[in-house]
C-alpha cells in the first residue's frame, strides 16, 4: 500500500476545511435557506433532467439508499417532487420535481451564482484565471469516472509567450537536468517571434485541455522556401492525448498553405518521444552533431519534411 507523504495529506485536508468554511456548505441552512448541502446536491441533480430514475440519483450522488430514501420523502412531504413508474420498469421510479421544486432550484443556483461571484470580484482577472485552472486540475486528478477531454488548439493570447518560456524552462530542468540557458534560448525564440513576426508567414498555438494550457508549437520563417518548427512542449500530465502529434500536424499544415516547400527542425537525441512524433509525420534525419549545451552533452539532430 502506498503511503503518501504527512505534508500532502495535512495539505488536502486544510483545503477541505478552508474551502467549506469559505462557502459556508456547513451552514446548517445552505444559501440562508431552509435545506442543508446535501439536499440541494439532489435537488440540483433532479433539475438538471426532466426526470431521473432513482438508481442512477443513487449512483451519480454516491448516496446509501436509505438515506436518499429518506431525503426523498422529505422532498414528498414538502411537495418538491413527484413520482412516477419507469417507463421502461414498472418495479422502478422515476423522479421529477414539481413546480414549487424548480422555484426552490432557481433559488439555490441563483444565489450559488451570486455567492461565487462576489468572492471572485475583488481578484485580478489572471488571479481567475489560474484559479478556475487550479479547480480544473483538482477534478481532473481526483475524478474516478473516465472522461474524455475537451483538447482546442488556439492561436497566442497575451500572456500565452511567457508561460511557453516560463514552462519549457520549468520542465526541461525537471524532466533532463537542463540549465537555464536552454530556458534563455526559448526566450529568445519567443522574442524574436514577437518582434519580428511575419503574419501569413508564421504562427503559433497552445493546446488547451479542458480549458488549460497543455502544450505549444512554433512555426518560423527561416528562408522564402523554408519554414522551422521549434518549441514543441506537451506538459507531462496531458501527454496520452495525441497533442503533440495534433500540434506538429498544425504547422506541416500551416507551413504547407503558406507555400512553404520544406519544414525544418532541431531537436536533441535524448527526446525519444518527440522524435517519433516527428518521424510519423513524415520528417526525415538528415543531419546529426555532438554538442554541450544546457549542461549536458548531447546529440543534435536536423531533420526536414519535403512539403
Amino acid at each position: 500500500m502506498t503511503t503518501i507523504p504527512h505534508p500532502h495529506v495535512a495539505t488536502v485536508r486544510e483545503f477541505s476545511r478552508f474551502y467549506t468554511r469559505r462557502l459556508g456548505t456547513l451552514d446548517e441552512g445552505l444559501l440562508e435557506t431552509a435545506w442543508s448541502l446535501t439536499e440541494a446536491r439532489v435537488v440540483f441533480e433532479l433539475a438538471q433532467a426532466p426526470s431521473t430514475d432513482m438508481a442512477a440519483l443513487r449512483a451519480t450522488l454516491a448516496l446509501d439508499s436509505g438515506y436518499l430514501s429518506r431525503l426523498l420523502a422529505k422532498f414528498d412531504a414538502a411537495g418538491l417532487i413527484k413520482r412516477t413508474a419507469s417507463a421502461t420498469d414498472g418495479r422502478r421510479q422515476s423522479l421529477s420535481l414539481t413546480a414549487a421544486g424548480r422555484k426552490l432550484y432557481r433559488t439555490l443556483d441563483e444565489r450559488s451564482n451570486r455567492q461565487v461571484g462576489e468572492l471572485l470580484a475583488p481578484l485580478p482577472e489572471p488571479v481567475q484565471e489560474s484559479l478556475a485552472g487550479a479547480m480544473r486540475t483538482v477534478m481532473r486528478a481526483l475524478d474516478d469516472q473516465a472522461k474524455s477531454p475537451v483538447v482546442v488548439l488556439r492561436g497566442l493570447r497575451p500572456g500565452d509567450p511567457g508561460w511557453v518560456v516560463q514552462r519549457h524552462g520549468e520542465v526541461y530542468a525537471r524532466e533532463y537536468g537542463w540549465t537555464q540557458s536552454f530556458e534563455a534560448l526559448v526566450a529568445r525564440i519567443v522574442a524574436d517571434y514577437l518582434d519580428k513576426h511575419q503574419p501569413g508567414r508564421e504562427s503559433a498555438w497552445v493546446a488547451e485541455v479542458d480549458g488549460q494550457r497543455a502544450g505549444c508549437v512554433f512555426c518560423v520563417r527561416k528562408d522564402d522556401e523554408t519554414a522551422q518548427l521549434r518549441i514543441l512542449l506537451v506538459e507531462a500530465w496531458a501527454r496520452g492525448h495525441g497533442l503533440g502529434a495534433r500540434l506538429v500536424d498544425e504547422c506541416i499544415r500551416f507551413a504547407r498553405d503558406s507555400g512553404y516547400r520544406k519544414l525544418v527542425l532541431w531537436t536533441n537525441d535524448v527526446l525519444v518521444a518527440a522524435r517519433r512524433i516527428y518521424q510519423a509525420a513524415g520528417f526525415e534525419l538528415v543531419r546529426e552533431e555532438s554538442h554541450h549545451s544546457f549542461g549536458k552533452d548531447l546529440v543534435g539532430q536536423f531533420w526536414e519534411l519535403r512539403l
